[in-house]
């Protein structure tokens, strides 16, 4: 049974349409991307599963029906969102900022504490800016206390939206080598990612999303070969 399933999903704001009839599968401990041009309605998909905009259609978790839960609750069911741009707290603390990442666990001090400890062995960089305010990170480093406060609500499945954006290569790799890591944890992750090579390169399968509607699909690495993908999207090694 899949972690998440999203079937037949549509979304509109007024009367354009940014997704139409979309489904897709997560499994669990798998990395499922969505690749495909700016426009595609990937980030539309994101925040509908997560509970933040309305939709037709059935979204499920371990196949119970959660359509009509808000996002507390999908949260709660371990759902975990890291945005394009990051959402941190710039005027906080690399520390509070984490700390805000468990704000919903009640499994006590010392389980949150090893869950920082794992995030430190994890990040190193950040337990060195430990104190330091999260708007003066560079942009590697904001991305990695993103995913780590993420990591610290010990999520079932988390959901990346362009983790590479705006990051320049050599961190753009730290990144990816970050997020293929993070299946040793058994989390599932649905990633969104316009760097078509990178995602493909780390993910199990991949779904490729066009003006709202999933044009193919299949094994990640099946398709990082694939004539079609090559010519639009892999051509350059960096999309």
């Amino acid at each position: 049974m899949a972690l998440l399933s999203i079937e037949d999903v549509c979304v509109s704001y007024g009367k354009a349409e940014a997704v139409r009839h979309v489904s897709l599968k997560v499994e669990r401990g798998q990395i499922v991307t969505v690749i495909g041009p700016n426009g595609a309605g990937k980030t539309s998909l994101l925040t509908t599963a997560i509970g933040m905009i309305p939709s037709t259609g059935v979204i499920k978790c371990d196949g119970q029906d959660i359509t009509r839960l808000d996002t507390e609750s999908r949260v709660e069911m371990g759902f975990c969102l890291v945005p394009e741009r990051r959402e941190l707290f710039a005027e906080m603390s690399v520390h509070d900022n984490l700390r805000l990442g468990a704000y919903s666990r009640r499994d006590g001090k010392a389980a949150i504490q090893q869950s920082m400890d794992e995030v430190f062995a994890r990040f190193p960089r950040l337990k060195e800016r430990l104190s330091q305010h999260a708007g003066t990170l560079s942009g590697g480093e904001r991305q990695m206390l993103a995913l780590g406060r993420a990591l610290m609500a010990k999520p079932k499945l988390l959901m990346l939206d362009e983790p590479s954006l705006g990051l320049a290569p050599l961190i753009t790799r730290e990144i990816f080598r970050i997020i293929a890591s993070l299946r040793e944890l058994g989390v599932s992750i649905l990633l969104i990612e316009q760097n078509a090579r990178a995602a493909l390169e780390t993910a199990d399968f991949g779904y490729v999303m066009e003006v709202g509607e999933i044009v193919h699909s299949g094994p990640a690495a099946t398709l990082i070969d694939d004539p079609r993908l090559i010519s639009t999207y892999l051509g350059g090694g960096a999309d």
